[in-house]
């Protein structure tokens, strides 16, 4: 029998004056600017969340973020105060930046759809000549994307543009553009212990309430994140084979061959047991390679009752 899942919350905490839903977390806001996110086990591709959850995919992302941002925090602070809860983080309420800082090493997905649709600009930035998919850029490029709001698509946008609109000054923005090349490294390194290659990722920024830029969200899951195996890389790359990867983009492609890019019209395929079940092995195989640890299953007899418990302790 497939474990439960969780699909949604409704939580209601002493002192809180806000629910966010997202299309994977639920975000608590309490008075004191604490912040509680729970990750469920909602999936969304194409910005579409699909009707069926899938087992543990919700503590794989939490435990992987908040280990990834345990690992960094010496280089960039973050929002993360605890982990009461295998699904869950506490932390500090921040303002968002209203923007994405999405970093590529390699021409893979959305800068390969536009570089193979003739484009070598992307958010302002060039591309060269002569590549070919998954191919390593000569460094890292930026390009950001807005963050959109629930349900639109987020859309590519150029640092010139981020600064005549507005949206973060340029003061701000050199520190978001030092803080992702960092992270960058810092994940490219630790993904390297893992024989993997961190292809693309996304970071998001806000500021606390003392006016100091800090890291939230999530970084270096599979959700946000592209890896590549590192073992057979090059020799994929010369025979022109599709490179061997741990993203959700295994996903997309299941949705592409049937049918579906979230565009108007398409109707979602049907997720049969069977492939919620390969898709639950598929993230914990992520976890275990991106982490380097074995998986531990917490236990989802009633996964709400075991998360009111937990916070119930820590608070």
């Amino acid at each position: 029998m497939a474990a439960n899942t969780l699909m949604h919350t409704d939580f209601a905490f002493a002192g809180q004056t806000n629910k966010y839903t997202g299309k994977v977390r639920e975000v608590y806001t309490l008075a004191d600017d604490t912040l509680i996110m729970i990750a469920t086990d909602r999936l969304s591709a194409f910005d579409v969340v699909m009707p069926r959850g899938i087992p543990f995919k919700g503590q794989i992302l939490n435990q992987i973020a908040t280990q990834m941002m345990k690992s960094t925090a010496d280089l960039v602070p973050n929002w993360i105060l605890s982990t009461p809860d295998p699904n869950v983080a506490v932390g500090k309420k921040c303002t968002p930046f209203k923007i994405e800082m999405v970093i590529r090493g390699y021409l893979s997905g959305h800068s390969a759809r536009e570089y193979k649709a003739g484009k070598r600009l992307l958010c302002g930035v060039a591309m060269p000549e002569g590549m070919k998919e998954n191919d390593a850029f000569p460094k890292p490029i930026i390009t950001p994307a807005t963050k959109a709001e629930q349900g639109d698509h987020d859309e590519d946008i150029s640092e010139e543009q981020i600064l005549e609109k507005g949206i973060v000054s340029e003061q701000d923005y050199n520190q978001l553009k030092d803080y992702t090349n960092k992270l960058f490294s810092r994940g490219t390194a630790l993904a390297a212990k893992q024989g993997l290659l961190l292809v693309d990722t996304k970071y998001e920024f806000g500021k606390d309430t003392d006016g100091n830029i800090v890291l939230i969200d999530e970084i270096h899951t599979p959700d946000s994140s592209r890896y590549f195996y590192a073992e057979g890389y090059e020799d994929r790359q010369k025979s022109d084979e599709p490179q061997k990867q741990l993203s959700k983009e295994f996903v997309r492609q299941w949705l592409i061959r049937n049918g579906f890019q979230g565009l108007s019209g398409q109707q979602l395929p049907l997720m049969n047991d069977g492939y919620i079940e390969s898709v639950s092995k598929r993230y914990i195989e992520l976890y275990e390679q991106i982490m380097g640890a074995p998986f531990e299953k917490a236990s989802t007899d009633n996964i709400d009752k075991r998360m009111r418990h937990n916070l119930k302790a820590y608070f």
